[in-house]
């Protein structure tokens, strides 16, 4: 991730390079071929390219499931009408398809001195039947072993021991990708130049062992209509999942938000996932605070602490109008940026030909390579940036003037545009500028929200011990 530093490695290696993911600029998908990938569902005939076999993830069991009916030309033979759902279309597989290897490092059990092993390889033998383009391999952002801070306190020691219990692993990571590798071929029967990233928490270095799976399936490098155009693409996917992949895919549904998903649970993997089209602003800030989790030792223990503690307070839905995990993220991310003796940069000003809001999609990963390591001559510990940071919210921050900005490094005062008018809470989007807490419009939760940073800031400050405001046990368990 950073070159020539102890915290990582450039993401590929040059003999790979020209094979990577993101490598392949997806096509760019018109109206006719939306209609095309409509026919696709309806017409898909693939009886005399692929034969019928068990799904496998890693060491996990296949579901059984009934066999597929034979199909010849465009007509099913008429019994299939008889059949249960499961029974009608299966995943398929080219015979020339070998199953997905994946990289057998894990960290040593007992070990503490590292925060996260090495991201996995995923090879990808080309489907020659579907003609799908070939990428050898995907290796995003290998980090290397990256010391953990020292806990010289109870309340630090607490916050460490937290993380290292409840922070994604390498297996959990491991099964989304997985699923992502197969949906990804299941799409492209309908679209077959999409290309499915895994974004979010799962990717940026933030995710937690519980974390659901966020997928963005691009079929364009450009903005589509969330409205119509993403709809009618989701709802042939939601379609396929329902009818030809229901023996995989349970309780697949069709969400018609601002930015519409399909939310489905993998039954092989058991995580929770949801799924949009071109919200190409969420593969970009994966990267950006990805690059940000690594930079500094002691941000993702923190971010952990601060999602779980908000979690735990019903503080963090936004489905119910409280904050979202990402504008927890760059909350504590401004934070340690506005610090007398920050701890984070704004790597959008130092670094803009790298975070650019214009670079080209398939380029975006390699940003990481060019940023340094950030040495911070503040050496607060994690209980004192706790402190800090409900402290700074609870007493400092002017929510009523003041947006939050990790672009700029600063609370910076609040545009006058529509979006910001009349609105609680502001957090700058990094990329598009838009409002990433406008789900808080209600006074009453804005205030259940400030009342929480307020009381458990007090409460820490007098005991310093987290399970005043967070129950250890509880959020183990959950993890």
């Amino acid at each position: 991730m950073f070159p020539n530093s102890i915290l990582g490695r450039p993401p590929f290696t040059p003999n790979h390079q020209q094979h990577n993911f993101f490598a392949l600029s997806p096509t760019l998908y018109s109206h006719q071929q939306l209609i095309d990938a409509q026919f696709n569902f309806q017409n898909a005939d693939l009886s005399r390219a692929v034969s019928l076999q068990q799904l496998t993830y890693g060491n996990i069991s296949p579901i059984q499931t009934s066999t597929s009916p034979l199909f010849r030309g465009r007509k099913r033979l008429s019994d299939e009408k008889n059949l249960p759902l499961d029974g009608k279309r299966q995943r398929f597989h080219s015979p020339h398809q070998e199953p997905t290897v994946i990289n057998q490092i894990v960290p040593l059990s007992g070990e503490r001195r590292y925060s996260m092993p090495p991201l996995f390889h995923t090879h990808y033998v080309p489907d020659i039947v579907r003609c799908v383009p070939p990428f050898r391999e995907i290796s995003f952002l290998e980090p290397r072993e990256i010391t953990l801070p020292e806990a010289k306190d109870k309340l630090s020691q607490q916050i460490l021991e937290l993380f290292e219990t409840c922070q994604q692993q390498i297996s959990d990571l491991k099964k989304k990708e997985l699923c992502r590798t197969q949906l990804q071929r299941e799409i492209q029967l309908l679209f077959p130049q999409s290309r499915l990233f895994l974004v979010g928490s799962s990717l940026n270095g933030f995710g937690t062992r519980s974390s659901d799976g966020d997928l963005c399936l691009v079929v364009k490098e450009e903005p589509v209509n969330q409205k119509t155009e993403a709809r009618h693409i989701l709802t042939l996917v939601h379609k396929h999942f329902c009818t030809r992949l229901c023996g995989y895919i349970e309780r697949p549904q069709l969400i018609r938000a601002k930015v519409p998903i399909v939310k489905f649970r993998d039954k092989v993997s058991c995580v929770e996932f949801d799924l949009n089209v071109n919200n190409i602003v969420g593969i970009r800030n994966t990267f950006l605070l990805r690059t940000y989790a690594y930079l500094e030792n002691r941000v993702r223990p923190l971010v952990l602490v601060i999602k779980k503690w908000a979690s735990h307070h019903d503080i963090n839905d936004a489905s119910r109008g409280t904050l979202n995990s990402y504008s927890l993220v760059l909350m504590v991310l401004h934070y340690l940026q506005t610090l007398p003796e920050p701890i984070l940069p704004s790597l959008q000003k130092i670094y803009p030909e790298s975070f650019s809001p214009a670079i080209q999609l398939h380029l975006v990963h390699q940003a990481p390579c060019n940023v340094p390591p950030y040495l911070s001559k503040n050496e607060s510990s994690l209980g004192d940036l706790l402190l800090g940071f409900l402290k700074y919210y609870a007493t400092e921050f002017d929510w009523n003037s003041q947006m939050i900005s990790v672009r700029e490094a600063k609370a910076i005062p609040r545009p006058d545009g529509i979006e910001w008018r009349n609105k609680y809470i502001c957090v700058e989007e990094p990329f598009d500028g838009t409002n990433t807490a406008r789900a808080v419009h209600e006074k009453q939760k804005f205030d259940m929200i400030k009342d929480q940073f307020l009381k458990s800031w007090h409460r820490l400050k007098n005991k310093r011990d987290l399970n005043s405001v967070l129950p250890l046990r509880a959020a183990i368990q959950k993890r």
